[in-house]
């Protein structure tokens, strides 16, 4: 993680005093009767337009401005200090007119999702190589279907070299559904084990009506659905590092939009 290096540290270390600064300037001007919420405002609204940059950035990924990761630790150091120079804005930690609770909802809302994307980009990764492979997100529902057809000639085999159907009966009935598409999204997504507990179930349950020749296509046939759960598991943990931003982006927006008509509010009512 970025913030543990030692330009992360720096960089920390500059937000905290950039922080310290602001909150000094306001303290005095609460003590000499001024206010200091022109200050804490504008600057809140810059942080607030240097957050959204980074949304560009990662649609310009091609172009070269600097790598992903040293946007990222600044966009997370700059939304913790735009949540302290909020505070010191606000003066409180929920304001009470009905226009600034809905600024401050919108906030918090932004700051809760931001730190679950960050959560989640730095922490699925890992448990993503942790599976022991890779796969590009796109080309999933082409390897479930890979995988679906492979276990549908597996039974097919069996039935043709064997002459009996008990495999053929206990893959419609039991892992068809299973390799129709990804299955156990959230047991995948917080990591338990209920998907593999759910395959060692059904196969324990099917060892009992098979022979030894139908055994054999049947540990084929279970390695396959072995195979599909580490594909569900990046299914899974994929899908939550791309739809955390529905949940961030469009509060985000709608704090831009709300801050500067709060700005365009101010300043016609200063006049």
């Amino acid at each position: 993680m970025r913030l543990l290096t030692r330009d992360g540290a720096l960089m920390a270390v500059t937000m905290a005093a950039v922080f310290a600064a602001v909150a000094f300037q306001a303290h005095r001007g609460w003590l000499t009767f001024s206010d200091p919420s022109i200050l804490t405002g504008y600057l809140l609204l810059t942080l607030l337009i240097a957050l959204a940059l980074f949304a560009g950035r990662k649609r310009l990924s091609m172009v070269p401005l600097g790598r992903a990761s040293v946007w990222m630790t600044v966009h997370v150091l700059l939304g913790l200090l735009a949540m302290g120079v909020f505070w010191l804005h606000s003066g409180t930690l929920w304001p009470v007119g009905l226009y600034e609770q809905v600024l401050a909802t919108l906030f918090y809302i932004v700051i809760a999702t931001g730190i679950l994307g960050f959560m989640l980009q730095t922490v699925m990764p890992s448990r993503l190589t942790q599976s022991g492979r890779e796969i590009i997100y796109e080309r999933i529902p082409a390897e479930v279907a890979r995988l679906r057809a492979a276990a549908q000639d597996v039974v097919l085999a069996c039935t043709e070299e064997t002459g009996g159907d008990p495999l053929a009966r206990h893959y419609y009935e039991v892992l068809h559904w299973y390799f129709q598409r990804p299955r156990f999204f959230f047991s995948h997504a917080v990591g338990a084990m209920r998907a593999n507990h759910w395959l060692q179930h059904n196969a324990a349950a099917a060892e009992r009506y098979l022979n030894d020749k139908e055994m054999h296509y049947h540990r084929q046939l279970y390695a396959l659905a072995e195979e599909k759960s580490s594909v569900d598991i990046h299914y899974a943990k994929q899908s939550l590092m791309k739809w955390w931003l529905f949940l961030h982006i469009p509060p985000a927006a709608a704090l831009m939009v709300f801050a500067i008509w709060h700005l365009i509010l101010v300043n016609v009512y200063a006049l």
